[in-house]
């Protein structure tokens, strides 16, 4: 082992490998249908909903990653956890209503019903290459890299026997539980790995900023208000910036958000294994408070830490912050510290794999086995099929990442991922959306959505190098590169013409036009009335105070309008459906998941004015 792990340290990092194998095979050791092992037999409490969208979503990345990209990128960086409130806001009270209403396994069925086979197997595919190529595959890199510099101690380059060995280890431990217990298994394990990975993350975080050169927050705030050149703590960027321009970040990162927690099979199955609809709403809200605390805790402590070495002599590369932080802040004080980090980071790193294998295996098995080649198969049959599918999965996607990824790469591949999945899933975002909101939408028009989305996808940037390259003007707005979060909102533009001109040019089916969101009476069409109408008084109101505070209004005090705005808009929703159900009281409106929601976005909101 490295240097950094002490006899206690090794038994806590170890235990915590054979703590989380057997809670998932005890947990998931009756899975005798379908519904069982593929949905946890739609028995998951709130708390398992929360925790396992949490521990699906943050990966090693999280907690390596971001504190790397808090070191060099700043607070801007934090972006994709704040405006990942408004996705899992819409998959809760959009998205989720259908899919449990039409008692769904898989996304790809809603769009059979609303369009057709087609749409289904194309969404199918994507959505595999997706998980198994953009998400597991550099999981298991991420993660092997991630502990194997840990357990070094961070010193020279990572041995690549050394490196195929860390992705055995997650193959076999994550492999084992999740064929034998399904999604029962991954929820159950999820939660144990969503506290080691917070508990993990905080340690370090309150170590760093506990140091006397910090001070805390406040004091960190102080270094930054006086540093020289460029500050940290600021959420925007010129559109200029090649990684993260100000207005992709608030325009075109939303469809990606929205695809990645509302259409995403990988982390709508989590909700809808719940055991009702309210607490599926609850887990999702409850994921999106933790979402909120990995700016403070993770990309916060990196930029405590920009600060934090260049006084103690110590230069270091973004990458190496996390493992420089425990040498020299956590090793000396013991106590199996490092320990119960290395546990943190191996939680962080398990439950994003054993979910990704799990959806993957689902998609297969009902979108590819059961709907082209065995329509009439038992539940034994397609949960023997789901078992192969995970098998294969992990043996695939473990050997691609041994052959294809370089341990000591030195690439961003937060950015990088979410850049390739760009392309490929705008287009289904518009082809959900449109398809609920719009009786109109046909079956021809969805599909030339998802086609179209693809080919946008990977047309544009190629396109906008060839026209602008040589127009000053527009490479001084945007950059000489089209950054892939403009490209986003382009390719939805472009998908929602695409998709409203080929409908208007075909012919509707009365049957499937029934699968909206007023047609399948989750909404009136004056409930979605009065919605456009408050969104566009709350857009109004946001950009009216971000103005103001452009022109000199204190940017803490420009955020507390638009929030307590948004925070009133919900608690009005709440107030008036709890009014409809005679159930009107204090307790009852705190209580409720509209009003939490608010509560929600509100913070939300005046984090995007504070850091501003």
């Amino acid at each position: 082992m490295g240097e950094l792990l002490t006899p206690l340290d090794i038994a806590i990092f170890f235990g915590s490998l054979l703590a989380v194998m057997a809670i998932g095979l005890w947990s998931g050791r009756k899975e005798d249908t379908t519904e069982e092992y593929y949905l946890a037999g739609k028995q998951a409490k709130w708390w398992g909903v929360a925790a396992s969208i949490f521990g699906s979503n943050v990966s090693a990345n999280h907690i390596v990653g971001m504190m790397g990209l808090g070191f060099s990128i700043g607070f801007a960086q934090s972006h994709f956890e704040i405006s990942a409130i408004a996705g899992l806001l819409m998959l809760c009270y959009g998205f989720l209503p259908v899919y449990r209403r039409l008692n769904v396994y898989t996304l790809s069925e809603y769009l059979e019903r609303r369009y057709n086979d087609k749409c289904r197997l194309i969404y199918a595919l994507i959505m595999v290459i997706t998980i198994v190529v953009s998400q597991l595959v550099p999981a298991f890199y991420i993660g092997s890299r991630s502990l194997n510099i840990l357990l070094q101690g961070g010193l020279g380059e990572i041995d690549v026997r050394w490196y195929f060995a860390g992705i055995l280890v997650m193959a076999v431990v994550t492999g084992t539980y999740t064929v034998v217990g399904g999604l029962k298994a991954v929820i159950m394990t999820d939660a144990l790995q969503s506290i080691l990975m917070l508990v993990a993350g905080i340690v370090v975080a309150v170590i760093v900023f506990a140091q006397p050169e910090i001070g805390g927050w406040q004091g960190m705030v102080a270094l930054d208000t006086a540093a020289d050149g460029a500050q940290k703590l600021h959420l925007y960027r010129p559109t200029n910036d090649p990684d993260l321009p100000w207005s992709g970040v608030l325009i075109g990162l939303l469809f990606l958000h929205f695809n990645y927690w509302g259409t995403n099979q990988f982390i709508a199955q989590r909700a809808l294994a719940a055991r009702s609809d309210r607490e599926a709403r609850y887990g999702i809200i409850f994921a999106g408070f933790l979402k909120l605390l990995i700016p403070f805790f993770s990309i916060g402590a990196g930029i405590a830490a920009f600060y934090l070495l260049p006084q103690r002599g110590l230069e270091v590369a973004p990458d190496a912050v996390f493992t420089t932080l425990l040498t020299e802040l956590l090793a000396p004080i013991g106590f199996g510290l490092i320990g119960i980090v290395a546990a943190g980071l191996i939680g962080a790193i398990l439950s994003s794999v054993d979910s990704m294998m799990n959806s993957a295996a689902t998609i297969i098995t009902f979108d590819i086995y059961q709907r082209y080649i065995d329509p009439q198969a038992e539940d034994r049959r397609l949960i023997w099929v789901g078992r192969v599918c995970i098998l294969v999965f992990v043996i695939g996607g473990a050997l691609l990442a041994m052959w294809l990824m370089d341990p000591n790469s030195e690439s961003n591949f937060f950015l990088e991922i979410a850049k390739h999945q760009s392309k490929l899933v705008v287009g289904v975002v518009v082809a959900f959306v449109v398809g609920m909101l719009w009786q109109r939408a046909t079956a021809a028009g969805g599909l030339a959505t998802i086609l179209s989305g693809v080919a946008f996808g990977f047309l544009l940037p190629e396109l906008y190098v060839r026209l602008f390259s040589d127009n000053k003007a527009v490479v001084a707005m945007f950059g000489e590169k089209l950054n892939f979060m403009h490209a986003a909102f382009v390719t939805g533009v472009l998908s929602t013409l695409v998709h409203v001109i080929v409908s208007l040019m075909t012919q509707p089916d009365p049957e499937k036009s029934k699968y909206t969101w007023t047609g399948l009476d989750i909404y009136s069409a004056a409930t979605l009335r009065r919605f456009w109408v408050m969104l566009g008084i709350t857009v109004a109101i946001g950009i009216a105070f971000a103005i103001a505070a452009l022109n000199g209004l204190s940017p803490q005090i420009a955020g507390v309008v638009p929030a307590v705005w948004v925070w009133f808009v919900f608690g009005k929703a709440a107030s008036s459906r709890l009014r409809k159900g005679g159930g009107l009281t204090i307790s009852a409106l705190v209580c409720d998941d509209v009003s939490i929601a608010g509560l929600l976005s509100a913070i939300t909101v005046f984090m995007l004015y504070y850091f501003a």
